[in-house]
């Protein structure tokens, strides 16, 4: 693969170098990464009942229906990261007394935004 993936998998950006982390060695999310995974893991078991209903030769819509169901799941985990991520990530660059990295923050966020837009 000649394209670098994001942290999300999805090509584009190169992710940021380890001492972007938080403090402690950690994202801001690192507390609450257990209720993080049961939600992804609750929206991959959507996907692999989607698989199985393919298989199934399910009706169209109901497999339409469960499709949105795990887009909007998705959507809301990645609004709760960027939620996060603007209230961690880039208010602490914006105090950081370093407008370079505040800059860089702020457009990570708006090209994480536009990103989101684009699905």
């Amino acid at each position: 693969m000649s394209e670098q993936t994001d942290r999300t998998g999805v090509a584009g950006d190169t992710p940021p170098a380890p001492e972007a982390h938080g403090h402690d060695g950690h994202y801001w999310y690192h507390g609450d990464k257990a209720a993080l995974t049961r939600r992804l893991k609750r929206i991959e078991g959507q996907i692999r009942g989607i698989e199985r209903m393919v298989e199934g030769d399910e009706y169209c819509i109901d497999i339409l229906t469960q499709i949105s169901a795990s887009t909007k799941g998705l959507q809301a985990v990645a609004l709760n990261l960027l939620e996060g991520h603007l209230a961690h990530c880039v208010a602490e660059a914006q105090t950081s007394g370093d407008p370079t990295a505040a800059q860089a923050k702020v457009k990570e966020a708006s090209d994480a935004v536009a990103r989101l837009l684009r699905t």
